[in-house]
């Protein structure tokens, strides 16, 4: 068997030639296909595609070598104000940043779940509200489109001495984020239960659903199931893994032009509305947080969560431990005969206001790298996948990294994808709550993704 780091090596290596050619060549193709306006849009989104292309490659890179790190901040004077989302692990580094603070460094902190939806207009007025936003490979793009962020390349070479090559995010050349921990969704299950029922170890959502009836039918759960079926991004998100499980695409070839309108689509759908059938009736109600506390409050047996919750879930001080000690984390399903798992790559990471003074640009970077410093990862290594210097995969990175291993496609960063995933989150939930068919959401999505894509200029 080949070492966690082997496997890492060799998936970073085959995300980065997969994903910097096909993103290329997309690039290319939309470019010479749709003729996007001006020639100023033109020029702008084909400098967007050297910081798409490095995306696949970030999940599951810099995780092996080990340089000194600094003792303390050694920051002046300046004004941190961060925005973030909220879950354990941004909890850890955002309060190591705050150990930067003094009488003369002020620095505080907004961390909600809503920051997708605060950053652009926080980051528009100016001065910013906040000079730090924590952001992932989608929530970046709206930033970069409304130029509300700021190049770091003179921050990197004189505070970044920690920093691995690969965790610099590069558009056009030029350092635009800071990434410090790959995500993905992937398997959770109890082993317990699933022993009670006589069952093995699910490997696709067809032995998920299987799986379920038995654990119903020898009366252990009425509701194994849960999934983030809230509408909005939470189930747009749900549809784009399986869809990709599925071996779809999410546009045509060298267009902006929707794919999902498909017997993929549709098969996509069923699974999703089948899996309804072994979930509390209000499944329409849980976001990706609300399935991890239905998880540990022992009420559902198998749910498809997120890596970066998946450490207190184990966590027997944090967990009964009857949950946490019979928790298996997994890759994430395949589906439909696949081999692939149906789940999206992410990382996690942080960029600096442009709207805001050089000082406080600098005292933020200077906190936020303190607070994603070598020795955070090293000293919790079961709180995430790290993707700093020095850090070794614990238990909690077991999900991600066989999601990454097993060939997950990386979430797409084009664009216009936030655009798709809108109305993917918008017009799913009528086939969910049974008040339409598949073929009329898929319709919808459609024609709500198209006009909006057609305003944006995606589109003719």
């Amino acid at each position: 068997m080949h070492t966690p780091a082997k496997q890492l090596a060799y998936v970073c290596n085959m995300l980065m030639v997969i994903g910097n050619n096909a993103v290329k060549r997309r690039w290319e193709q939309n470019v010479a296909s749709q003729g996007w306006g001006a020639a100023n849009k033109e020029s702008g989104n084909m400098k967007k595609s050297a910081f798409f292309a490095s995306t696949a490659a970030l999940v599951v890179a810099s995780l092996m070598a080990a340089l000194p790190a600094r003792a303390d901040c050694g920051i002046d004077k300046g004004s941190v104000r961060i925005l973030s989302n909220d879950f354990e692990a941004l909890r850890l580094v955002v309060s190591e940043a705050e150990k930067c603070a003094s009488a003369t460094v002020k620095i505080t902190k907004n961390q909600t779940t809503e920051h997708k939806n605060l950053q652009v207009p926080a980051l528009k007025i100016n001065p910013a509200e906040y000079t730090v936003a924590l952001i992932a490979n989608n929530s970046i793009v709206p930033l970069l489109n409304e130029g509300l962020v700021r190049p770091l390349d003179d921050l990197v070479a004189k505070y970044g001495q920690d920093l691995q090559p690969t965790q610099l995010i590069k558009l056009d050349g030029k350092t635009m984020a800071i990434a410090f921990m790959g995500n993905s969704q992937h398997l959770f299950f109890r082993k317990d239960i699933l022993e009670k029922a006589g069952l093995q170890q699910p490997k696709s959502y067809e032995d998920i659903l299987a799986a379920a009836k038995v654990i119903r039918e020898k009366g252990l759960m009425q509701y194994p199931l849960a999934a983030s079926d809230k509408a909005g991004w939470d189930l747009a998100a749900e549809f784009v893994n399986m869809y990709l499980g599925y071996g779809g695409e999410l546009f045509a070839a060298g267009s902006a032009a929707p794919a999902i309108n498909n017997e993929k689509g549709l098969a996509t759908l069923k699974m999703m509305k089948a899996m309804t059938d072994y979930m509390n009736p209000d499944y329409m109600t849980y976001n990706a947080d609300e399935i991890i506390k239905v998880y540990v409050a022992g009420k559902v047996a198998i749910i498809n969560g997120w890596g970066s919750l998946a450490s207190s879930v184990i966590d027997p001080a944090k967990t009964p431990a009857e949950i946490a000690n019979n928790t298996v984390l997994a890759a994430a399903p395949t589906v439909g005969g696949g081999a692939t798992p149906a789940a999206a790559l992410w990382w996690d990471g942080f960029a600096i206001a442009k709207n805001i003074s050089d000082e406080d640009a600098a005292a933020s970077f200077r906190a936020m790298v303190y607070g994603i410093r070598p020795e955070v990862g090293q000293q919790h290594p079961d709180l995430a996948t790290w993707l700093t210097k020095g850090y070794k995969p614990g238990p909690v990175a077991v999900g991600v990294l066989n999601t990454a291993n097993g060939g997950a496609k990386p979430y797409p960063m084009l664009p216009y994808m936030g655009l798709l995933h809108s109305a993917l989150g918008s017009e799913l939930a009528g086939f969910m709550q049974g008040r339409e068919s598949a073929e009329d959401a898929l319709n919808d999505v459609e024609a709500s993704y198209s006009a909006a894509a057609r305003e944006g200029g995606f589109l003719k």
